[in-house]
């Protein structure tokens, strides 16, 4: 269980929150630290509150760390090589969002300020939020510091100034333009196969393949769906995403800003499929990993892949060095152990990931949605728009946050047009990944306490049908229930008030004992009818995943 770190105390200062007093508090911090950071023997624990934490991605070690309390961070420089592998740390003079200047961490006040990064093997950004110490109101200490490696040095990304001409500027023999270059590119004919496969083509998947393109890593994408999308254009009908487009951008080719704040599904479908085409990522569709084995002596991997071409089965023996899963954040679907679907005779039992529409000549019939988080929301509302008597089977309880509250309280000044300090998206991911989990457990508790008094007639209303709800784990909210479970709760974008007036029921504590021929039975004895039966149940977690396709083998050494 994630234990949370308190906000610090915040005592009473009397000083004008001007620029050049944050820039002077931060410019003398940072000196500070740097001096620790290149001189042996300094003591780097006065720097740091005593209830801290330094999140560093990469820049001190090649992993992600997080470490709490000055004695710990003092222990962490020591323990990286040389002593410590960041060189030095700045200060920036612009743009305006990231210079030093007075900001609140939840009720605290803080001076915070972006940080440029040097390090022993390349440059990153980071973020640092300033306090006076309770004890010594002139003396300020970092509560929250972030350092995170952006890019290494001698490999940096084709952008900008390094974008590549278009042209080779010497004569050329095989007369390949630009289209036949591509064609070449997507298929290896160049004899080298990919340094990287990645196995999947969602948002992952084609994120992180647009950054290792720009590093010139060979890159393969494998999906075996026919069509780039075909993740989000095959789940159903009614589907638009419960996050903002704000929250939502793709590496280097964002969102126009006519897109809509939700996006449908076979919007972001066929977005997906234009993104991999602008950014000349290479994607086999149709494709399957057959066989994989790793070899500890030669680090590679030797794998075979069957890609069906335009009707022709192919089989490819590839070597690549890495491979990356990027199946989703979700395993394979899960259902209960026990249940079997082979004793209904209804008209459909399936899993939520399985479902598309419900038939359009409902008449009454009765649909059962087993689960009470995201998709058994949309999915029951489908239903109940289809002309179904829809219940949903609770059987144990559910965060519900209405959309507009969650996006105005967590996400306003952030991921949002408001007309408030708005920093561009890869400014507010810094600031957003820059509160470590823990302090982003105390900081969401209060979030959610604000977010449910906003949503209190939602919440009467449903607690008056029957409906359990939670306020998360410790009463933290979404997104550390989303971080533990991956679920739990529902972003409301209509459903709820169908449950609250009665049109969608809640049977409510007991879950799924059997399924019988036209119905449920349920582990507290009785049976609901039903003509079809969604198990909106979730997934197994990644690991299995990889347990599937790789093998016990494989799956035991990955790590989390």
């Amino acid at each position: 269980m994630l234990d949370s770190v308190p906000l610090p105390d915040s005592p009473s200062i009397d000083i004008p929150e001007s620029s050049e007093l944050a820039r002077q508090i931060v410019s003398s911090w940072v000196s500070d630290f740097n001096q620790c950071l290149n001189e042996e023997n300094t003591d780097i624990r006065p720097l740091f509150l005593e209830k801290s934490c330094w999140r560093d991605l990469l820049c001190m070690t090649w992993d992600f760390r997080t470490i709490q309390g000055p004695e710990a961070i003092t222990k962490f420089v020591a323990s990286c090589s040389d002593g410590s592998r960041i060189n030095s740390i700045g200060v920036y003079d612009s743009p305006s969002y990231k210079i030093p200047r007075f900001a609140h961490c939840g009720k605290v006040r803080v001076v915070q300020a972006f940080l440029s990064i040097d390090t022993a093997y390349g440059r990153g950004e980071g973020l640092v939020r300033l306090v006076p110490d309770p004890k010594e109101k002139d003396t300020w200490r970092a509560f929250t510091l972030l350092t995170k490696l952006e890019e290494l040095k001698g490999y940096e990304e084709n952008t900008h100034n390094r974008r590549p001409t278009g042209h080779n500027g010497t004569a050329d023999s095989t007369h390949l333009n630009w289209k036949d270059q591509l064609n070449a590119q997507h298929n290896f004919r160049n004899g080298d196969g990919p340094v990287v496969v990645i196995l999947g083509a969602g948002q992952g998947g084609l994120a992180m393949a647009a950054r290792l393109k720009q590093l010139n890593l060979e890159t393969l994408i494998i999906d075996r769906t026919p069509r780039i999308g075909d993740n989000w254009r095959n789940r159903y009908h009614q589907l638009v995403l419960h996050d903002t487009v704000w929250f939502d951008h793709m590496p280097y080719l964002p969102f126009p800003p006519s897109w809509p704040v939700f996006t449908p599904k076979d919007k972001l479908a066929d977005w997906f499929e234009y993104y991999a085409g602008i950014l000349e990522l290479n994607v086999w569709t149709n494709s399957t990993l057959q066989e994989s084995k790793w070899d500890d002596h030669t680090r590679q991997w030797t794998i075979k892949v069957e890609r069906n071409r335009d009707g022709t089965l192919e089989d490819h023996t590839l070597n690549p060095r890495h491979i990356i899963l990027a199946t989703g954040h979700a395993g394979e679907p899960y259902v209960p152990p026990g249940i079997n679907f082979d004793s209904f005779q209804g008209n459909r039992i399936i899993h939520s990931s399985q479902f598309t529409e419900p038939q359009r000549d409902a008449n009454g019939k009765k649909a059962v949605m087993v689960g009470c988080c995201n998709s058994a929301h949309d999915i029951a509302r489908d239903y109940h728009e289809h002309g179904y008597d829809v219940t949903m089977i609770q059987r144990s309880s559910t965060l519900v946050l209405t959309c507009g509250s969650l996006v105005d309280v967590t996400m306003k000044g952030l991921y949002a047009e408001d007309g408030s300090f708005q920093p561009p998206v890869e400014a507010a991911d810094i600031i957003n990944m820059s509160v470590p989990n823990p302090v982003a457990k105390t900081l969401q508790t209060a979030a959610t306490k604000e977010i449910l008094k906003r949503d209190n007639d939602l919440i009467t209303g449903l607690l008056a049908a029957g409906f359990a709800l939670d306020s998360g784990i410790h009463g933290s909210g979404l997104w550390i229930k989303y971080l533990s479970r991956g679920g739990g709760y529902y972003i409301d974008v209509g459903a709820s008030k169908l449950v609250v007036d009665g049109k969608i029921k809640i049977k409510q504590g007991s879950g799924v004992k059997a399924v019988k021929a036209h119905g449920v039975l349920l582990e507290d004895g009785s049976e609901l009818e039903a003509d079809e039966v969604i198990f909106a149940t979730g997934y197994q977690n990644m690991k299995e995943s990889a347990r599937t396709i790789f093998g016990n083998e494989v799956a035991d050494r990955v790590r989390g």
